[in-house]
C-alpha cells in the first residue's frame, strides 16, 4: 500500500502554496485591505470573474482560495486537455454538491480559458445564469480577444501583474525558512529574481531544481558561480510564451517602424536567445515589410519573403543571419502605412456600405445572351487607349465618388506613385471626368 507523501516530499510549489488570503504573496492592488478581490471576499457572495496576468502569478492559487473562503466545491479543468466531457462531468457534480445534504457550492475553475473555442465557451452560460455554479477563468492572454463576450458580461475581470523583485526574495526566504535549499549568496539571489522575471512558478521550480542539485553535491551555499553551472542555457529572462512575449515583438515592431535598427536588431536577438521561433519571426518581418514599408520601398517585401526561405533551406543558427539582415534593411527602409490604412478603410467602407451592382460596361460577357443584355457594353480596353489608360473611364459603381482610400506618402517610391496618380487624375479631368479625390 502507497503511503501519502509526507509535506517533506510535495513538490515546493505545493509545500508553499498560501493557506490564507493573508499569506498570498504580491497582487496587493487586488488583495490589500479595501482592494476589489478582498473585498469580494469577504462578502461572502462568490462571484463568477476572470483573473488575467502573465503566468506564475498567483491564479491558481486565488481560485483555490476563493473555494475555501467560501466552503465551495472547487472543480479544476484544464482546457489545454479538457474539453465538453469535463464539462459535463462538472456541471453533474455541481447539482450533486447543490441538492445534496449539505446544498454546497461549487466553484469551477477553468485554466487557460483562452484555449476553449467558442461553443466550449458558450457551453458554461446556462449554469452562470442558473447559479449551479460560480464561474473562475484563469488567462494569460487579453480576455477582451480571447473570451466570448457572451461569458465575458457574465464575469469581473481581475488583471494580475507580475510579481516584483521583493514578492520574489519574499518567496527564496519562504522556500529557506522552509529548509528546502541551502544558503544562497546575495548575488545569486539577485540573478534568480531577474530569470524568475515576474513568475513566482518559475522561480519555484528552479529552486527546486538547485535544492536537488545541492544536495547531490553536498553544497551547502549556493554561489553565483556554481548557480551558473549548474543552470547554464536556462538562465534566459525571455519568456517564450504569455504577455511578455507579445510585449517584445511589440518592441521589435515598434522599432523598425521608428527606424532604428540597433534596437531592431537588439529585440531579434533577444528574442531567438529566449528561444522565439526563427519561421514567427520571419513571418512578423514580411508583415513589417506590407504594414510600416509597403510601396515606400516594395523590395522589402521580396528580402522578407527571402530570408524566411533562406531560414527554411539553412537552419539555425546559419539562417538566423538572413533574419538579421531582413531586420536592418526594414528598419532603415522608407516608411508608408499607406496600403495599410487603405485596406482598412476600404474594409470599413465595404462593411457599412450597401452592396452596390457591377456597372454594365464593366460586367464579363462570355455568352450570346449576355451580350444581347449589354454586358461589358462600352468597355474601353485600356491596353488599345494611349500610354495604356482610358481617359475618363470609370471603375466604380454608379453614384460612388472616388472615396481615396489609397493615399501615398511623400517618401521613397510612393513620391513617383503620387506624381503618377496626380497626372492620371488630371487626365481624367480633362477627359470630363472629376475624379474628387483629395490629395
Amino acid at each position: 500500500m502507497r503511503k501519502t507523501p509526507t509535506a517533506a516530499h510535495q513538490p515546493l510549489a505545493e509545500r508553499l502554496r498560501p493557506k490564507t488570503l493573508g499569506e498570498v504573496i504580491g497582487q496587493a492592488q487586488l488583495l490589500g485591505p479595501g482592494m476589489p478581490l478582498r473585498l469580494a471576499f469577504e462578502s461572502g457572495r462568490p462571484h463568477s470573474c476572470i483573473l488575467w496576468g502573465p503566468p506564475g502569478t498567483g491564479k491558481t492559487t486565488i481560485a483555490r482560495l476563493m473555494a475555501d473562503a467560501f466552503d465551495a466545491q472547487f472543480i479544476a479543468i484544464s482546457a489545454v486537455l479538457g474539453g465538453v466531457k469535463d464539462i459535463r462531468e462538472a456541471v453533474e457534480r455541481a447539482t450533486a454538491a447543490r441538492d445534496g445534504l449539505e446544498q454546497r457550492r461549487t466553484i469551477v475553475f477553468v485554466d487557460e480559458v483562452h484555449r476553449f473555442n467558442k461553443s466550449q465557451q458558450d457551453a458554461f452560460l446556462p449554469h452562470v445564469e442558473s447559479g449551479l455554479f460560480t464561474f473562475v477563468g484563469a488567462t494569460t492572454e487579453n480576455p477582451s480577444f480571447e473570451v466570448n463576450s457572451a461569458l465575458l458580461s457574465r464575469a469581473t475581470v481581475y488583471v494580475l501583474e507580475p510579481l516584483g523583485p521583493g514578492d520574489l526574495k519574499q518567496i527564496v526566504a519562504l522556500a529557506q525558512a522552509e529548509q528546502a535549499l541551502p544558503a544562497i549568496e546575495s548575488v545569486a539571489v539577485e540573478r534568480l529574481v531577474a530569470y524568475a522575471d515576474g513568475d513566482a512558478r518559475r522561480l519555484l521550480n528552479t529552486l527546486e531544481t538547485l535544492a536537488m542539485a545541492a544536495g547531490q553535491e553536498k553544497v551547502e551555499a549556493i554561489t553565483d558561480a556554481w548557480l551558473l553551472r549548474v543552470l547554464g542555457e536556462r538562465l534566459r529572462r525571455y519568456d517564450k510564451g504569455g504577455e511578455q512575449f507579445y510585449d517584445t515583438i511589440s518592441a521589435l515592431h515598434k522599432a523598425v517602424r521608428g527606424s532604428d535598427p540597433d534596437a531592431a536588431l537588439y529585440w531579434l536577438v533577444r528574442m531567438l536567445d529566449g528561444g522565439a521561433d526563427p519561421r514567427y519571426m520571419a513571418r512578423r518581418m514580411v508583415r513589417m515589410a506590407s504594414e510600416d514599408i509597403g510601396l515606400a520601398d516594395p523590395r522589402a517585401l521580396r528580402l522578407a519573403l527571402d530570408a524566411a526561405e533562406v531560414y527554411e533551406r539553412l537552419g539555425s543558427p546559419e539562417g538566423e543571419l538572413a533574419l538579421a539582415q531582413c531586420v536592418v534593411y526594414l528598419a532603415v527602409a522608407p516608411k508608408s502605412n499607406a496600403v495599410y490604412k487603405a485596406y482598412n478603410a476600404a474594409r470599413a467602407f465595404i462593411k457599412q456600405d450597401g452592396t452596390r451592382p457591377v456597372p454594365m460596361h464593366l460586367r464579363n460577357a462570355p455568352t450570346k445572351l449576355m451580350k444581347q443584355l449589354d454586358y461589358g457594353k462600352g468597355y474601353r480596353y485600356a491596353h488599345d487607349e494611349a500610354d495604356g489608360f482610358a481617359a475618363g473611364e470609370t471603375y466604380l459603381p454608379e453614384g460612388l465618388a472616388t472615396p481615396g482610400f489609397y493615399q501615398p506618402v511623400p517618401r521613397g517610391l510612393e513620391i513617383r506613385i503620387g506624381e503618377k496618380l496626380d497626372e492620371l487624375r488630371a487626365r481624367n479631368h480633362n477627359a470630363g471626368r472629376d475624379p474628387q479625390t483629395p490629395r
